[in-house]
């Protein structure tokens, strides 16, 4: 494991791509540390955390997770990438639906650059609607977020509304489009799907913060209830079978076998070999549990703001039955991630045009007809692939509300033993290790994984010159110089605010 990193540094185009990708992350979490002008974030910061304590706030906490703590400091990079892809998502299930759209899908590379395309524009779009809708909320706090007061927390918004609306709107779209780019720059000349890393590096930026949280569970001031040695362990050893059990589901597929009959094309015979077809265990990945957690927070927020208008207390009280900790809340959310799971499977797994495929290339399933029934059989799998899917997601998903409160572990603590963010970082860092173990094999050098080690063959210190990359370190030197500076900058600021304190 330790050879693979070191080995990592001695490739010039992967150790290129690798700077290169931790200097455009750093970029990012620099504007999720700069706050919008005209702002004051502690009166939000102080509610969102005494929110956190009474086990509300899901969905303000679940979008800030996203952006990675930039939404409760009003960076200009609030919106975080979100906009950008809820705009894909939406292309994709529109896919399914217009005829047009599939066609792009389907025309190859420059039906992807045109729908690339389109989907930035339809991201321009979205983050101006939600800027304005999250300044609008920040103005009037107490519309968006139920329990917060004035007199309480004080006024966020410290200067003229109607200035402050036009300027933050353009910085939080201009935010999101300069992340967007950040994404595609790392995805086309870094290493990894830059848009999930981007979220990833977000969801971990709350580590320290979920440490030093660790350690005052066990050395806590003193009178306090602190836990001791086994629970560490215990802690631990969960940690460590939450993670073990993440990467078996995620990287868990049913292999389907498929025979290629032999084809004659002049004196040359194709074909006849035998293959198999993967099918992934949880094939809507973290899809489900995003969009359950996200409706069946409106509902909870409707219901309660509309009970507080009219002076209703039924409805206050049925809006207690959709928050965390409730018995209902659970059940809902199981099921909607049921039925995310099957939504999600039937528009983007489309068994027809696998048999179809199949079928023209000469291939079939052992045992099973070409044509329709290979399409029935390969749905059928799916099914019970996806209910198997569909159980583990929601196991996942509310492992952390089981340990805030049952054993009362801090949310911020939780939220690493499992959830959606433990979902989407396991699931990026495995395939960008798997991208990485491209690279090693192809120079001949040892992987991650011993099975997948390459013997050396022939002169392997020509090849690594021979294939560096096109982008050389002295174009980018000046990037990582004024990179260096704004680091060294930013330690000595946080050095002495941590003193003076």
């Amino acid at each position: 494991m330790l050879s693979a990193f070191t080995n990592c540094l001695k490739i010039p185009d992967l150790r290129q791509r690798i700077f290169l990708t931790l200097s455009l992350l750093f970029i990012a979490r620099i504007g999720a540390n700069i706050p919008l002008p005209g702002l004051d974030t502690q009166p939000l910061q102080a509610f969102f955390a005494d929110q956190t304590e009474q086990g509300g706030g899901s969905l303000l906490g679940l979008y800030n997770m996203f952006t990675g703590g930039a939404l409760l400091k009003g960076a200009v990079f609030a919106l975080g990438i979100m906009p950008y892809i809820s705009a894909s998502i939406i292309f994709q299930l529109m896919g399914a639906v217009f005829p047009a759209l599939a066609k792009l899908q389907q025309e190859g590379e420059s039906g992807r650059a045109k729908l690339n395309q389109y989907t930035r524009y339809a991201t321009v779009a979205i983050c101006a609607v939600q800027a304005v809708l999250l300044i609008l909320a920040l103005e009037n706090p107490g519309r968006l977020f139920p329990g917060y007061s004035l007199a309480d927390y004080g006024e966020i918004v410290i200067v003229g509304k109607t200035w402050f609306l036009v300027t933050s709107t353009v910085f939080l779209t201009a935010g999101t489009v300069l992340l967007m780019w950040l994404g595609e720059q790392i995805t086309k000349s870094g290493v990894g799907n830059g848009i999930s890393l981007l979220i990833t590096v977000g969801i971990l930026a709350d580590l320290p913060g979920a440490v030093t949280a660790t350690y005052g569970l066990f050395f806590g001031p003193v009178g306090t209830q602190n836990l001791k040695f086994i629970h560490a362990v215990g802690m631990i050893l969960l940690g460590l079978g939450v993670t073990a059990g993440l990467v078996a589901v995620i990287q868990a597929v049913r292999k389907i076998p498929v025979q290629y009959a032999k084809r004659v094309v002049g004196r040359k015979v194709y074909g006849g070999q035998s293959s198999f077809m993967p099918l992934r265990v949880n094939y809507s990945g973290v899809m489900p549990v995003i969009f359950a957690s996200a409706i069946l927070a409106f509902p909870q927020q409707l219901i309660s703001q509309l009970g507080a208008w009219l002076d209703q207390q039924w409805l206050i009280d049925l809006s207690n039955y959709l928050v965390h900790g409730s018995t209902t809340y659970y059940v809902i959310f199981g099921l909607m991630i049921l039925f995310f799971s099957y939504f999600w499977v039937s528009v983007m797994f489309r068994p027809i045009q696998i048999a179809d495929d199949l079928k023209k290339h000469g291939g079939y399933v052992p045992g099973v007809r070409p044509g329709a029934p290979t399409a029935q059989f390969l749905d059928f799998i799916m099914t019970r692939l996806t209910l198997a899917g569909a159980i583990f997601l929601t196991v996942i998903a509310l492992f952390p509300d089981i340990l805030l409160f049952q054993l009362d572990i801090p949310m911020r603590v939780a939220i690493f033993f499992g959830g959606t963010g433990m979902l989407i970082t396991v699931g990026v860092m495995l395939d960008t290790m798997r991208q990485v173990e491209t690279h090693l094999l192809q120079r001949h050098y040892d992987g991650f994984l011993k099975k997948g080690r390459i013997k050396s063959r022939g002169n392997t210190k020509s090849l690594d010159t021979g294939l560096a990359g096109a982008t050389d370190m002295n174009n980018v030197g000046k990037l990582y110089l004024w990179l260096l500076a704004i680091f060294a900058v930013g330690i000595v600021a946080w050095a002495i605010q941590f003193f003076s304190n």
